[in-house]
């Protein structure tokens, strides 16, 4: 590993919802410990970690989000909103985001330079690909990564589907 490179893990959403909680899934739950070696592996090289949390409010289900997925899930400052505890590093940077993707994420990348972003975490074919697609339209000419063991979607196929589509857009998948 070339330490002049800078590498950037960002940890989508692997919030308690998602994982065991209102949305979780088995594929979710079958991630974590491969999450946590990812993450521990970018921290022993010295490289930044930054972590994304889905964020709802009390007026969830006013929203459009809300009408087409009527579950409540990842109110600010509840247990599901939390990020899996065996996953949290001190002093991570955490973008809070209320929809899909984080155009302050994306942002926060084209101003840093990096070398490559690497995504793990849910759902794919949700929160992954919209921030993939977010940080390739920001900064086209950094290497967007996807790490396919380290991502669950709503269902199998449907986390087919979008690594399927995040390649022809030029994202590696791993």
């Amino acid at each position: 590993e070339n330490m002049d490179t800078r590498d950037l893990l960002v940890v989508i959403d692997m919030q308690n919802d998602f994982i065991t909680g209102a949305l979780g899934t088995k594929e979710a739950q079958a991630i974590v410990p491969k999450v946590k070696a990812k993450i521990e592996e970018f921290v022993q090289n010295g490289q930044p970690v930054l972590f994304t949390r889905d964020t709802h409010y009390e007026d969830y289900m006013d929203t459009q989000e809300g009408f087409n997925l009527p579950v409540m899930h990842c109110v600010e400052g509840t247990e599901g909103w939390e990020i899996e505890s065996s996953l949290q590093i001190e002093d991570a940077i955490v973008f809070d985001k209320i929809t899909f993707g984080s155009p302050e994420l994306a942002a926060y990348i084209q101003e840093a330079e990096y070398d490559s972003v690497t995504l793990v975490g849910v759902c794919t074919d949700i929160c992954v690909i919209s921030n993939a697609m977010l940080i390739k339209a920001f900064d086209p000419e950094v290497l967007v990564q996807v790490d396919s063991a380290c991502c669950a979607g709503v269902t199998p196929e449907s986390h087919q589907n979008a690594l399927n589509a995040m390649k022809q857009c030029q994202i590696e998948i791993l």
